[in-house]
């Protein structure tokens, strides 16, 4: 009887250690972000779908300096049915002295992750998640993206441990 009961241990903590790890590896950030050359402009071009933004078109995000240790975000959309604008401010702060893993909130105290995965060395595109895969954006500072860049960027995306078809197309009107 205690040889079972060891054995049942034995599995319920291998299972335990087993549910508890991520079936993806840790997630690769770009290098260096250049936070002076990171301000400005964004506009979404594909998102993973949330409630902060659902039924939302012309996604864009401002960032500006607040301190010195401060980024400023401002994101604006507009309601798809009601074409109502909205607007939200929030704060973010680098991590880390790479500046390519920070943290946001919209509601402090509560921060949330946006780490660059992807950022071109012209800083006109970007691709920002989270290490839980639960958010993505791809992130131009136009409204449109060239196909093949966008073709480049799907093509990475599974590598980084994201699914390509949870990506919603963000609608961006002149």
């Amino acid at each position: 009887m205690e040889k079972i009961s060891k054995s049942l241990i034995l599995i319920c903590i291998m299972f335990l250690f087993t549910a508890c790890s991520s079936k993806n590896p840790p997630l690769q950030t770009v290098e260096k972000v250049d936070l002076e050359r990171y301000l400005g402009t964004w506009y979404e071009i594909a998102r993973y779908e949330h409630f902060f933004e659902k039924d939302c078109k012309n996604v864009s995000a401002n960032y500006s300096i607040m301190d010195e240790e401060t980024i400023k975000v401002i994101n604006k959309c507009t309601k798809i049915q009601t074409n109502e604008k909205k607007e939200a401010m929030g704060r973010a702060y680098a991590i880390d002295e790479t500046n390519s893993k920070l943290k946001v909130s919209f509601f402090r105290p509560f921060y949330g992750d946006y780490w660059v995965l992807i950022l071109d060395e012209n800083y006109e595109y970007a691709v920002v998640g989270t290490p839980n895969r639960e958010y993505l954006w791809i992130l131009a500072r136009d409204k449109k993206l060239p196909l093949k860049i966008q073709n480049d960027i799907l093509e990475k995306l599974p590598s980084l441990g994201f699914d390509i078809s949870k990506l919603l197309w963000t609608m961006q009107e002149k």
